[in-house]
């Protein structure tokens, strides 16, 4: 899985490089190159010209926004390290430095707002933090849709970041509260709380979605994404709904509405 998700995203990246014009060498040389990009209004995907027309395409009104709503994440990222010092390497264990302290950051404001609100630190997981990290994923699944001529790149990106966040991201943080409890002379144990009933509900609308886009295969629709548009929007609102039973279910458990496991 995690091979082909990392090939399924490099065809990605290098379609996007192409029809960007850009060099095939990814990354930045300076702090200026940084922090000029990171002032610089960029044009969407849906900005401007039209391919092949050999102009530059010109930013859109909802880019002007966007990049004054980010502005303030840009500046503060222009300081990583470029990718030419030291190989990369340096960049690299920085932006995982940044990655960890603004996880961090996040979890403690959802956990306040959450309490301001009045709403159990498991609801606001599923509904708030879960959203805002799986946002990042949505676009991504989207550009591989719109540039892939298969569905492979888009639903391989879903499935891969989820099983990095699920077996990486839950394994590794475990294991080092694991070790550091051993090492103290204590037992690391987490209460399961409503993760039995979640993960349940989960895994169940999730074979239901595959089996969903298998059916998309059959020669009236001819493919998982896209397709005529009935069936189209059918199936959107379908796995939206699925999402929106998913709160619901899992809501109502951790507030003892219905009895879980």
């Amino acid at each position: 899985m995690g091979k082909f998700f990392f090939f399924s995203l490099q065809n990605t990246v290098d379609k996007l490089v192409q029809r960007a014009n850009a060099s095939l060498l990814i990354g930045t040389s300076s702090w200026k190159e940084q922090f000029t990009e990171a002032l610089t209004v960029s044009a969407g995907d849906d900005s401007g010209s039209d391919e092949g027309d050999g102009e530059e395409p010109t930013p859109s009104c909802a880019d002007y926004i966007m990049h004054f709503l980010t502005l303030f994440w840009k500046i503060i990222f222009a300081f990583i390290p470029p990718t030419d010092v030291s190989s990369g390497y340096l960049c690299f264990f920085v932006s995982i430095f940044c990655i960890g302290v603004v996880t961090a950051v996040i979890g403690d404001v959802a956990s306040h707002f959450g309490c301001t609100l009045g709403i159990k630190d498991s609801v606001t997981a599923i509904v708030f933090v879960a959203l805002g990290t799986s946002i990042p994923d949505t676009f991504a699944s989207k550009v591989a849709a719109i540039q892939d001529k298969y569905a492979d790149a888009s639903v391989g990106n879903v499935t891969g970041s989820n099983a990095v966040n699920v077996f990486l991201g839950i394994g590794v943080a475990w294991t080092i509260a694991a070790l550091y409890h051993a090492a103290k002379g204590k037992v690391f144990e987490v209460e399961p709380g409503n993760l039995a009933f979640s993960v349940t509900i989960f895994c169940s609308e999730a074979l239901i979605a595959i089996a969903v886009l298998l059916f998309r295969r059959s020669k009236s629709i001819g493919g998982e994404l896209g397709g005529p548009p009935t069936p189209k929007y059918v199936t959107a609102a379908f796995f939206v709904g699925l999402w929106l039973l998913y709160l619901v279910l899992s809501t109502l458990e951790a507030y003892g509405v219905i009895k879980g496991f």
